[in-house]
C-alpha cells in the first residue's frame, strides 16, 4: 500500500538522489581542499627543517627590477602589467604590484622549489582523484537505480502481472490476478483497477460467447437437420414436376441456410478446438463449392474453366476456407449473366483467383453501374474479409468494366510441400 501518488514518489526519489550526490561531492571537494592546504604547509615545513638552524625565506619582495634575480631581470625590463606570473623552469611565482604614492612597480617573488609536487606525484594525485570521481559516479548511478526502482516498483509489478496473462486464452478468473487493492489509490492503483474491470468484462463476454455458440450451434442446426431429413423422405414419394422443382428450391434454400449458420458461428467462436492448425487441401474444397453453387448457372449457358496450376495444402481452419471460397464462387455465379463467360478459377501455390465476366465486348447493355457493383459484389465479401483476417489470409477484389477478379491468398509458411492427389 502506497500513501503517496506515483508522481510524488518519483519526484521525492529524484530529490533524494540529487541531494545525496550533492552531499557526497561537496564532502569530496572539501576534503580535497583541506588535503591541498595541509600538503602545502607540510612541504614548507619540510623545506625549512632541512635548512635549520638557518631558516630559508621563500617569499621575498623587490622594490625595483634591478634587484630581482638574474633570471627575472630581462623579463622585468619589458614593464609587465600588474598581475600574477609563473615561471615553471625557475620554479618561481611573481606578483607585480604598484607600490607607494608614485605607484611604482614592485615585485613579490615566491620560490616554490621543493614545495610544489613533482610531475610523478601530480600524475599519482590525478589518478587518485579520477578513481575517487569514478567511484562516486558509480555509487551515484547505483543509488539512482535503487531509488528509482523503488519508486516505480508498483508499475513494474503491475506490468509483470499483466504480461503473465495470456490474452489469447482468457479464463474467467484472470482478472483476479491483478488484485488492484494492493496498489493503493494513486495513479497505478487507478490503472490496475481499470485493467481489472476491463478483464472482468472481457472474461464475462467470452463466457457468454462460448455459451451462445455452443447453444446456438445445437438449436440452429437441429431444424436444418430435420428439414434435410424430411426432404430426403419426400424424394422417394411420387411427386409432380412442379413439386420436384419446389422441392429443389427448398433444398437449395436449406443448404444456403446451413452455410450461413456455419459462417456466422465460425466468426463468433473465440476458440475452435485447434481447427486453426488443421491441414487441408485447396482443390477438394474449391470443387465442392463449385458443385454446390452450380445450380445458379442453370439456363445461363456459362462455362467454368478450372486452371489447376498447383495443388497446395494449407494449414488453417478448413471450414473458414470453405466458407470463404463458397462466397466467392457464389458471387461470381450470381453476377454472371446469360451467355457471358467463361468463369475462370485459377489455383496457384499461394493464391486462388475467381474471375467472372460482366459484359461481352459487343454488348454493353448489361454493364453494371457503380452502385449495383458496390451493392451486389459487396454481399458476403465483408464476411470473407473477416474470415481471412482471423486466419492470416489476404483478400482483395478488383472490379473493372468487363470483369471482376476475386483474389484469396495465403502466406508461404502455411503451405506444406505435400501435394494433393485426386482419388
Amino acid at each position: 500500500m502506497y500513501r503517496h501518488s506515483l508522481r510524488k514518489r518519483v519526484a521525492f526519489a529524484f530529490a533524494v538522489c540529487v541531494a545525496g550526490l550533492s552531499l557526497v561531492w561537496g564532502l569530496a571537494f572539501f576534503a580535497a581542499i583541506r588535503l591541498s592546504e595541509d600538503r602545502v604547509l607540510t612541504r614548507q615545513l619540510e623545506v625549512a627543517a632541512k635548512s635549520y638552524p638557518e631558516i630559508s625565506v621563500n617569499l621575498r619582495s623587490y622594490a625595483e627590477a634591478a634587484s630581482l634575480p638574474e633570471s627575472l631581470k630581462e623579463w622585468a625590463q619589458t614593464n609587465p602589467a600588474e598581475g600574477l606570473y609563473e615561471f615553471e623552469s625557475e620554479e618561481l611565482h611573481v606578483a607585480v604590484v604598484a607600490a607607494g604614492k608614485a605607484q611604482q612597480q614592485a615585485f613579490v617573488v615566491f620560490d616554490v622549489a621543493g614545495i610544489e609536487a613533482a610531475s610523478s606525484e601530480d600524475w599519482w594525485l590525478l589518478l587518485v582523484i579520477t578513481s575517487v570521481v569514478g567511484t562516486l559516479g558509480v555509487l551515484g548511478f547505483g543509488l539512482g537505480l535503487v531509488v528509482m526502482r523503488r519508486a516505480v516498483a508498483p508499475v513494474t509489478q503491475l506490468a509483470k502481472v499483466v504480461a503473465d496473462i495470456d490474452v489469447e486464452h482468457l479464463s474467467v478468473d484472470d482478472h483476479k490476478r491483478i488484485e488492484s487493492g494492493r496498489f493503493g489509490g494513486d495513479e497505478v492503483g487507478v490503472l490496475a483497477e481499470t485493467i481489472e474491470r476491463t478483464l472482468e468484462r472481457i472474461s464475462a463476454f467470452v463466457e457468454r460467447e462460448r455459451y451462445f455458440t455452443s447453444s446456438a450451434s445445437h438449436e440452429l442446426r437441429t431444424p436444418i437437420t430435420v428439414i434435410t431429413g424430411a426432404l430426403e423422405l419426400l424424394e422417394h414419394s411420387d411427386l409432380s414436376a412442379a413439386d420436384v422443382r419446389a422441392l429443389e428450391r427448398v433444398r437449395r434454400a436449406t443448404l444456403d441456410m446451413k452455410t450461413t449458420i456455419e459462417m456466422f458461428l465460425c466468426l463468433a467462436r473465440e476458440s475452435d478446438d485447434g481447427l486453426y492448425d488443421a491441414q487441408f487441401f485447396v482443390m477438394p474444397l474449391v470443387t465442392k463449392a463449385i458443385e454446390q453453387q452450380r445450380y445458379l448457372l442453370s439456363g445461363k449457358f456459362v462455362a467454368i474453366e478450372i486452371d489447376e496450376r498447383a495443388n497446395p495444402r494449407l494449414c488453417g481452419h478448413p471450414q473458414a476456407f470453405s466458407i470463404a471460397v463458397t462466397n466467392l464462387v457464389r458471387n461470381a455465379f450470381e453476377h454472371t449473366l446469360a451467355g457471358q463467360g467463361p468463369i475462370k478459377v485459377q489455383i496457384h501455390d499461394h493464391e486462388l483467383l475467381v474471375t467472372n465476366q460482366l459484359s461481352n465486348e459487343m454488348d454493353d447493355r448489361h454493364r453494371p453501374t457503380e452502385a449495383s457493383s458496390s451493392h451486389g459484389y459487396g454481399l458476403g465479401l465483408g464476411i470473407v474479409q473477416r474470415l481471412c483476417e482471423r486466419n492470416g489470409w489476404s483478400f482483395s477484389l478488383l472490379a473493372e468494366e468487363t470483369h471482376v477478379v476475386a483474389r484469396l491468398s495465403w502466406p508461404e509458411a502455411s503451405t506444406p510441400s505435400d501435394q494433393w492427389q485426386p482419388p
